[in-house]
This record gives C-alpha cells, sequence and structure tokens, in this order.
C-alpha cells in the first residue's frame, strides 16, 4: 500500500471560501503526507492564496497527471473569456467552472492516477445556474462515474460517521422512500464505508422516523414494520447493526470519543434527522463523504459562506479532516485498485 495517496484537488465554488481553505491547507505541513493535483484556474489559485495570507507557489504543469517529485502541482484550468468570477454570490459562471474542474478530477480518478478527490464547497445554486439537472452534486458524480449501484452521502466528525436513508427531498416525501430495502441499503453502505476506511468491525446504531420510535405504533408504525426489520436483515448478513433508536437521544449515545462512544455510526431516516446533531458536536471538523462511489471524494461539511467571503477568515478545521480522510481512503483505494488488475502499485 502506498503512503503517499494521489489527491486530485479542486478549489469549489470561486465566489466562496473554498480558494482560501485550500491555500491554507497547502500551507499545512499536513499536506506532505500526499502526492497532489490541483486543478483550478491559476489566477483563483492566487488570489485564494492571497486572501489566506500563504505565501506558496505552485509549480504549473501542462500534464493532467502527479508529479514524479511528490511535490504538489498546479494544472491550469479556466473558463474562457472569464477575467474575474463573481464574489459572495451564486452565479452561472462559478457553477460551470465547478463542473469543469470536478470533470477533470473525475477523469483523473476514472483512469487509476488519482486515489481520491476532495472539493472545496460548492453552490448548489450555482451548479443548477450552470445547467446541472440534479439535486445534488452526489447524483451528478454518479452519472458522471457511470455508477448504478446505490449511493448516499455521508457525514464525519472525529470518528464518527452518519448517513442518511433519504437526503435532498422535501420532507412530505421522505415516508414513502422508507421501505425495508432502502434501509437496508443505507446500513450497508456505511458498514462498506467504514470498513474501505480501515475499520473491521463498525458499530452502527438507526434511527426511527417518528417521535419516541412511534411510541409502539401510536404515532407511525415504520419502525414496528419496515425499520427493525431491516435492522434484523442486516445483522443476518453479519452487519453490527442495532435499532431503531428515537432520534432524539441517540446522540447521546455517541459523546466521547471513539473510546467510550457506543456506537461508531449512525444512519438516519432524513437529512436534519443526523444533520443538526452533528453539526451542533463539531461544525468546523464536520467532513462530507460522497459515499457508496467507486472513487473516495471527499469534502467539508459546510458551505461556501458567502457571508465571510474574501476576509481572510475562513477555519481550516474541516477541509484539513477531509483532506486526512481522503488520504485514508484514497491510500485503501491504491491498494484494491491495483490489486484487482494484478499489477504493482
Amino acid at each position: 500500500m502506498t503512503a503517499r495517496p494521489r489527491i486530485a484537488m479542486v478549489l469549489g465554488d470561486p465566489a466562496g471560501i473554498g480558494p482560501e481553505l485550500v491555500a491554507r491547507l497547502l500551507a499545512d505541513p499536513a499536506a506532505t503526507q500526499a502526492d497532489i493535483l490541483l486543478i483550478a484556474d491559476r489566477d483563483e489559485w492566487r488570489h485564494g492564496a492571497e486572501i489566506a495570507g500563504v505565501n506558496l507557489a505552485l509549480r504549473e504543469t501542462d500534464r493532467l497527471d502527479f508529479a514524479s517529485d511528490g511535490a504538489p502541482r498546479l494544472y491550469h484550468w479556466a473558463l474562457d473569456d472569464m477575467p474575474a468570477y463573481p464574489r459572495g454570490a451564486a452565479s452561472a459562471e462559478g457553477g460551470r467552472y465547478c463542473l469543469g474542474t470536478l470533470a477533470l478530477a473525475l477523469e483523473l480518478a476514472q483512469a487509476g492516477k488519482a486515489d481520491a478527490i476532495l472539493f472545496s464547497p460548492l453552490n448548489k445554486s450555482s451548479l443548477h445556474a450552470a445547467g446541472m439537472g440534479h439535486n445534488d452534486e452526489l447524483h451528478w458524480f454518479a452519472e458522471q462515474l457511470g455508477h448504478r449501484g446505490a449511493f448516499c452521502e455521508f457525514n464525519v466528525l472525529d470518528g464518527l460517521w452518519t448517513s442518511r436513508v433519504t437526503s435532498h427531498v422535501a420532507l412530505k416525501d421522505v415516508p414513502a422512500m422508507i421501505t425495508r430495502k432502502s434501509v437496508g441499503a443505507a446500513i450497508d453502505l456505511i458498514d462498506q464505508a467504514l470498513r474501505a476506511a480501515g475499520m473491521r468491525a463498525p458499530r452502527i446504531a438507526v434511527c426511527g422516523l417518528n417521535p419516541h420510535n412511534g411510541d409502539n405504533g401510536a404515532f407511525g408504525r415504520e419502525e414496528i414494520d419496515i425499520i427493525a426489520p431491516a435492522v434484523a436483515d442486516a445483522q443476518a448478513r453479519g452487519v453490527a447493526a442495532q435499532g431503531p433508536f428515537p432520534a432524539d437521544t441517540i446522540f447521546l449515545k455517541v459523546q466521547g470519543g471513539p473510546a467510550t462512544r457506543q456506537f461508531d455510526a449512525i444512519v438516519t431516516m432524513y437529512h436534519d434527522q443526523g444533520q443538526i446533531g452533528i453539526k451542533l458536536m463539531g461544525f468546523s471538523r464536520g467532513v462530507t463523504v460522497q459515499g457508496g462511489l467507486p472513487v473516495p471524494i471527499t469534502t467539508p461539511a459546510h458551505g461556501t459562506a458567502f457571508d465571510i467571503s474574501q476576509q481572510g477568515r475562513a477555519d481550516p478545521g474541516a477541509i484539513l479532516q477531509a483532506f486526512h480522510l481522503a488520504c485514508q481512503m484514497g491510500a485503501q483505494r491504491h491498494h484494491s485498485y491495483f490489486a484487482a488488475k494484478g499489477a504493482t502499485p
């Protein structure tokens, strides 16, 4: 297994704090643990470094590949006739730039040249204005990669993982999407992801849907008829899953570090059920993983923060954690990719 995974990196939406965050990351000693190719508009990179107060010159390359000496490289990619991007607001230009750089990063990963992808925060309004027809970037990633299997967005904080059965959908649509199959798939996905990140026997808690777990069917039977059977199915497959648990108390069981918490992961039924809890526990350190895809893709769990863009105030805590996780998962993928081809890494 390689000691230096290859990470393809992009700046995210240029209107937000992404370029500043990447500059702070690359100036951090932690960045030396990986080979890095930054796919970015050179002017945006320099602008982000200036905002961050970082004096770091990246050597530019005209090859979409990694350097043999381990030093980070910059591959210049820019929109035609775009002297400057809008700042502090969503725009179609910012969305087009994000999709263009991400497409190149995905190309590297599909070719086996990149082990993982790290991107700074995106803005969905920008992406939709640029023509992305999906609810979120995760579905766009799956389409670009030709992935037909199950996938889900994971959030990670200090070793605690969360996932959800439904994601960016209206609350009124959630109950119909909670099925024995969908709950089971969510449990399996996070179990596989944790194993891919190096955990041998992850302990998974599964939430209920209704207040107080439906109170024995008094206000909802999803826990009895759907979620509990799905947990039993997972247990029969050898997954260490338990539940369902009431959503308003499950996060009490995962307080503290890995040595003291009762579970390594929580599967929730809808977006805010898990997002509120994990963001309250550590907003500036949270990481989002685009789970279930054939390549590890990570990003800070927070957004583009247009309100503090261009001010040099962005906290790099989450992008540093996202980078560490990309390195960890990327090293695992590097070994697996070459082993499957019968080749030497």
